[in-house]
């Protein structure tokens, strides 16, 4: 997996959700960065998002924020980024 497109990662968790019977219930991802701005290309995130993962443009939010010069993330010199997602049974 070294170097591999992280798109990768995603595609194979979409199909063991699928395998057990599972559909995406919601996606909240916060970026925590300083810079770069994150605004202009939002919008392209989660598009992508929503392609590899199979869902539509209201189950996905994505917010940024920053942590106003604190800690290596303030310094910029690291950036984090958290994911909560739901998942819901299929329909058969």
């Amino acid at each position: 997996w070294k170097g591999c497109d992280s798109s990768k990662f995603m595609e194979h968790a979409y199909e063991v959700m699928t395998e057990y019977g599972y559909k995406i219930g919601n996606i909240d991802v916060t970026l925590i960065l300083e810079r770069p701005k994150v605004a202009n290309v939002k919008p392209a995130m989660k598009e992508n998002i929503v392609q590899l993962l199979h869902t539509t443009p209201g189950r996905v939010n994505i917010k940024a924020r920053t942590h106003e010069r604190l800690d290596s993330v303030g310094e910029l010199r690291s950036l984090s980024c958290h994911v909560v997602l739901t998942l819901e049974r299929a329909e058969e």
